[in-house]
């Protein structure tokens, strides 16, 4: 969940980490810090809060500025609240290791306990701190090397960790290892110069080159020496493999929007295209999907397909299982990662589990993966993040190719993941036989069709506005959906819990009446999907229960609706289009709105409280 980063080179290096620090916030924000070596002292500079916090700080004193080498850190507090002590880098006992860490270390009660047997105080309340005691302890015992001991104290530990440590007395070299949280290696030119971060982000301006570490892996870093990986465990050597970054500086900025997220949501017609372009041909009435291609058999063979995701990529999972099982007719279960590897499921060599992460470094899918493969099955990935833990672990899969995703809420990310699942179910249909070609021809081409409709819809941002201004301090709220577009009423009201920290919750609308309806009166406000397809009638009836009780009600509707509009206090129209894609339009509404709120709220879109984008921790 923490950002790291890290510089060793030619350059100044307080720019580069502090810049990726920026970069990385979206990783967490309870409290930053940065280390440097000016060549006589470690300057440390730390503190509880935003990375412009601990930019105040040390430009106030200039001279804890400078050095060639260094690591920052921006922190998601796991263990230990969030405090000056708390935040990152920690420094050994001695006074001469320095570290920044990404991840749990589960047994470091044990350790510490251990530790303070043999003389050893700590100042902080984590379990970095014992870490980075334990490598000075080991590299003290063993009278060896930095990596050694590194090394060594890593086959001590149980948990999850990416690391970057520093030596005072080997002020030429970094040690960076990982196992379970990713971590990245910029490898400047003729090795003058290499950086280090959690994503490539931080250092795309100077580089192209990365090497991404494995699971176990272990990197010693030395100016014009190079990079030497080992594995962790038996400390055999590592081939390294150099990936050119696609990355370019603009998908990472702003491009002129208040916020990223307001960038995000204007940036899916175009992720929705890259995602289905190569793919889908509609003229020809063909998907193309190698993941699937390689694999047919396995899918066609399937008793069942199991999605595992957590939080959007739930829901988009769920709208998953609608679109195969009505278009593939194969059966699918969605379960959420986090429950489905400790509820001892039954699984076997003729499932196939589907797994769906934005980052590709979500610790909960990861661990569902590693266990549908102990049991068999044949793990298919969704992910947008290339060279991603996730997109390793599977043994096939798809990018959504959104582009980078900087806002903690995503919103490219489930719509582009819809359109992956959308692509899967057709293919599946098609080679099953369970739609004509003809059939397939005319949903691609409404497909084709959704990037153009978004656009359009896109231009509702001011009366959403007008919306959001009238229930901007309502304190409970209801999202209700049928069909396709019930798991967009669970993401409607995620949105809004996650960025205005008001109370919502998503419904199928006829379980209303089975609990929720006695929430209802003049000051609840009700969220409604009642498009043209599906359940029209039944969501009506859905909504006159409603209004008979005095609730509020703000409608999205099909163009040219006359019902509804009759009954409802506000509606938003969106464009016709089938069924099954409706999901890819419903959802924007509620995004903007969930975005207007948090602003007339004051609070920071980007940045909720409490959350990080990649939840690398369980």
């Amino acid at each position: 969940m923490c950002g790291i980063t890290g510089y060793i080179g030619y350059r100044e290096a307080y720019p580069i980490i502090i810049n990726g620090l920026k970069r990385l916030e979206y990783r967490g924000y309870d409290s930053a810090g940065v280390m440097l070596y000016d060549g006589k002292e470690i300057q440390l500079s730390k503190t509880k809060g935003k990375v412009s916090d601990l930019e105040e700080i040390t430009n106030k004193e200039p001279e804890r500025k400078k050095g060639n080498i260094g690591i920052g850190h921006t922190r998601w507090a796991t263990h230990g609240v969030p405090n000056n002590v708390n935040s990152h880098p920690h420094i050994s006992k001695s006074g001469n290791l320095v570290i920044v860490h990404n991840g749990i270390i589960e047994n470091y009660d044990t350790l510490r306990k251990e530790l303070i047997s043999r003389g050893y105080t700590f100042k902080s309340d984590t379990d970095s701190e014992v870490l980075i005691n334990l490598i000075e302890e080991v590299k003290t015992q063993e009278n060896c090397k930095l990596g050694q001991a590194v090394q060594l104290a890593l086959n001590n530990v149980i948990g999850a960790y990416s690391i970057t440590v520093f030596d005072k007395t080997k002020p030429n070299e970094l040690v960076v290892a990982r196992l379970g949280s990713p971590i990245a290696i910029g490898v400047g030119e003729n090795n003058k110069e290499f950086f280090i971060a959690s994503d490539a982000s931080p250092f795309i301006e100077y580089t192209k080159d990365a090497i991404y570490l494995e699971d176990e892996e272990l990197a010693i870093i030395k100016i014009d020496k190079g990079i030497k990986v080992r594995k962790i465990k038996d400390d055999s050597m590592v081939d390294t493999h150099i990936q050119k970054l696609k990355l370019s500086l603009d998908q990472i900025e702003k491009g002129g929007y208040d916020h990223f997220m307001l960038k995000e949501i204007h940036e899916q017609p175009k992720a929705i295209i890259d995602t289905y372009r190569g793919r889908m041909l509609p003229n020809e009435g063909i998907i193309r999907m190698s993941g699937i291609d390689n694999h047919i058999n396995k899918f066609l063979n399937a008793e069942r397909i199991i999605i595992v995701a957590c939080g959007t990529s739930w829901h988009a999972g769920l709208v998953g299982e609608y679109l195969i099982e009505d278009k593939a007719r194969i059966p699918v279960e969605v379960e959420y990662a986090s429950e489905f590897r400790y509820r001892n499921p039954i699984i076997t060599s003729k499932d196939v589990v589907i797994a769906i992460s934005q980052s590709g470094e979500t610790a909960d899918t990861l661990a569902a993966i590693k266990l549908a493969k102990s049991k068999g099955a044949f793990v298919f990935g969704i992910c947008n993040v290339v060279g991603s833990s996730i997109a390793r672990e599977t043994h096939a899969g798809a990018y959504t190719h959104a582009g980078p995703e900087i806002g903690v809420a995503s919103t490219k990310a489930f719509t582009t993941q819809i359109t992956v699942l959308a692509l899967i179910s057709l293919k599946l249909a098609s080679k099953k036989g369970e739609i004509s070609k003809s059939e397939l021809r005319t949903f691609m081409q409404e497909m084709q069709l959704i990037p153009k409709k978004i656009e359009s819809l896109l231009k509702v941002d001011n009366k959403v506005k007008e919306i959001a201004a009238v229930y901007k301090e309502a304190t409970n709220c209801l999202y209700l959906g049928r069909g396709f577009n019930f798991p967009v009423a669970l993401e409607g009201a995620l949105k809004l819990k996650e960025i205005s920290y008001i109370h919502a919750e998503g419904y199928p609308a006829a379980e209303m009446k089975h609990g929720p309806i006695a929430l209802i009166d003049e000051n609840m406000p009700i969220f409604v999907i009642a498009t043209r397809k599906g359940h029209y009638e039944k969501v009506v009836s859905n909504i006159q229960e409603i209004k008979s009780r005095s609730g509020k009600i703000i409608a999205i509707v099909t163009e040219g609706d006359t019902q509804v509009k009759e009954i409802a206090d506000h509606v938003i129209e969106i464009p016709e289009t089938v069924e099954a894609l409706t999901p890819l339009l419903t959802t924007i509404p509620f995004q903007l709105l969930s975005y207007h709120i948090a602003v007339m709220l004051d609070k920071n879109v980007d940045q909720p409280r409490n959350l990080a984008k990649s939840v690398t921790v369980e």
